[in-house]
């Protein structure tokens, strides 16, 4: 493996031993806090939660279609973070599978495997394949990239795509593009997506109406989080130049393995939990990787938050409400704005 992969690993994966997570537990707490996103489209406006026990809480949205958003399985990861990542990746499924109504389709934000290995790809489609979406879209994390500059991801994976894997395509009104930002990736360094693939976008945006839904995902957020740790793309400026005309534009993202969310204008930026471990917030730890945490500690990781989506004419706000704090009071949606939905991180 060359060196600069090795370093990448190095940074990224830390050796946690003795970290005080047993799997039992830690398996418990990722069934309870769920493992993934459940994104619905409600007349061209996305509206996100968290995998629930129960439908109650948003039975009143009119979806148009809905899908789920799974991100960094890494199949192959065995270290004490988590030792079993096949097992939380299958509670994610599981919890997929006993949704009231079937998803349109599963969205994958990157780092499927750990090293890349054909194996690792063999354990994710086997676990997939029970899945009650049999449509999946997946775009590749560095992870996926590390022993062979991604020619297994898109073997397997990027079928009819163009360069390191980008694609687009249409879902009952949805414009939807999935970009690559972690090719030639430097160990530490911001994602890139690179002059060839900007210009695609550029031309697969022209000529849509501004009234067209845009939704892009990629693996490494598309805003720049915390720059030390290369959590931000170097060239997202020019990308999201393109997506300003447009009257609604969702951005997902995973990576960072924490939900964090930010809107700007009419585009909302969304990162999603891993399914396999969690990572310290920006700045709180020497370096990403897998976080230590002690066990009497993980439900705060990767605990319950609220974030209602108000809408308010054209734009989005979000309110964020940790475990534990009460809903909004009416009064907070005076104005004519109201609750479409939640997610929980």
């Amino acid at each position: 493996m060359p060196d600069k992969k090795q370093d990448l690993i190095d940074q990224q994966l830390q050796d946690l031993n003795n970290d005080g997570v047993d799997r039992r537990g830690f398996l418990k707490c990722m069934a309870w806090a769920g493992t993934g996103l459940v994104w619905t489209m409600s007349g061209g406006i996305p509206v996100s939660r968290a995998f629930a026990k129960t439908a109650g809480k948003d039975a009143g949205v009119v979806a148009d279609f809905t899908f789920v958003q799974i991100s960094d399985s890494h199949i192959g990861f065995n270290k004490p973070a988590n030792p079993d990542v096949t097992a939380t990746l299958q509670t994610a499924i599981n919890k997929i599978n006993a949704m009231p109504h079937r998803p349109d389709f599963i969205i994958h934000t990157g780092d499927l495997s750990q090293l890349s290995k054909p194996s690792e790809f063999d354990t994710l489609d086997q676990a997939l394949k029970g899945a009650s979406a049999k449509q999946i879209y997946f775009v590749p994390g560095e992870h996926d990239m590390l022993s062979d500059n991604g020619e297994q991801f898109l073997q397997r994976y990027g079928k009819g795509t163009k360069g390191t894997g980008w694609y687009s395509f249409d879902h009952k009104g949805v414009h939807f593009v999935g970009l690559v930002n972690v090719a030639n990736l430097k160990a530490g360094g911001m994602g890139s997506l690179g002059h060839e693939q900007l210009e695609w976008l550029e031309d697969d945006l022209k000529g849509r109406s501004a009234s067209t839904p845009i939704v892009l995902f990629a693996h490494i957020p598309l805003w720049t989080i915390y720059p030390d740790w290369g959590w931000g793309t170097d060239d997202s400026a020019q990308a999201l130049s393109y997506v300003k005309r447009f009257g609604s534009v969702t951005v997902l993202n995973g990576h960072i393995h924490q939900i964090m969310q930010k809107v700007e204008g009419k585009v909302s930026f969304h990162t999603a939990m891993s399914t396999a471990f969690p990572q310290p917030a920006p700045g709180t730890a020497p370096s990403a990787g897998p976080m230590k945490v002690p066990a009497d500690q993980l439900q705060q990781v990767l605990g319950i938050t609220d974030v209602n989506y108000l809408v308010s004419g054209r734009s989005l706000a979000i309110i964020d409400s940790p475990l534990g704090a009460s809903a909004p009071s009416p009064a907070a949606n005076r104005g004519g704005s109201r609750i479409v939905g939640s997610i929980f991180g």
